[in-house]
This record gives structure tokens, C-alpha cells and sequence, in this order.
């Protein structure tokens, strides 16, 4: 029986995505995860991850589009700088990621009490015609 991947996990294989420079396929991620997490993950397993899919989209995407160097800073102080701006702002995406991701677990706790299915949580916005001159009382 597989298993089941605990945040732990799903952190190390997100890191694992983030740090490929070349090529990423499931199977070379599932390989490459196993002697990080002690076991080896199926495809599967991880695509039903939606952090892990998400993270896997995101990197193809980047990878396909090709690498884009920044300019070159014109100082090693500059480029310190950046660098401390950049993992500051790193950071701070970090936090505020994790504090989205506790407000998403009390609104689903939230709905499943009172009642909310998965379908009525998905379900689209009402269209809104912007074209239209009526005033709706």
C-alpha cells in the first residue's frame, strides 16, 4: 500500500521541483523524492497533491519558456542588496501563504458543518452584464 505523504513530504518534494534546472518529469521526480522522503511516491500520489501539481505546472511552465537572465548588477553591494530584498520578500510570500492556507482550512471546516457540498463550493460566479443600462431594484 502507498503512502500517504504527510506536509513534511509535500515540502521536501516541493522543494525537489523548485531546485530542477533541466528536465522534470513525474518519473524523475518520483525517483529522485524517494531517498528524500523514504519511500518511492507514485505519479499518482503525487498529482493528487494539489500543492505538489501545482508547483510541478508552474516549474514546466517556466522550464518550457526558457531561462531569462536578469541583468547583471553593476556592484557586489547591489547585488547584495537585491539578494536581501528578494529573500525578504521571499519570506513574506512564505507567511502569508501559510496564513491563506489556515484561513482555507477553518472556511472548509466552516462548510462542511453547515452543509456545503464540494459542487456548490465550485461552482462558477454569476455572470454580470456590464452592458446593460437598467437599474436592478
Amino acid at each position: 500500500m502507498a503512502k500517504h505523504l504527510t506536509d513534511r513530504d509535500i515540502g521536501i518534494i516541493i522543494n525537489q521541483i523548485d531546485s530542477v534546472r533541466d528536465k522534470l518529469t513525474w518519473n524523475g521526480l518520483c525517483d529522485a523524492v524517494e531517498p528524500l522522503i523514504g519511500t518511492r511516491p507514485t505519479r499518482q500520489t503525487l498529482n493528487a497533491h494539489e500543492r505538489i501539481k501545482t508547483a510541478f505546472a508552474l516549474k514546466k511552465d517556466l522550464l518550457r519558456d526558457g531561462f531569462h537572465p536578469s541583468k547583471r548588477p553593476a556592484s557586489l553591494a547591489i547585488a547584495e542588496q537585491r539578494i536581501r530584498r528578494l529573500e525578504s520578500e521571499n519570506e513574506r510570500l512564505r507567511r502569508e501563504n501559510e496564513l491563506l492556507l489556515q484561513r482555507f482550512v477553518v472556511w472548509q471546516y466552516n462548510a462542511y458543518k453547515n452543509g456545503m457540498t464540494p459542487a456548490k463550493l465550485d461552482a462558477p460566479l454569476p455572470v454580470i452584464d456590464r452592458d446593460s443600462s437598467e437599474q436592478k431594484g
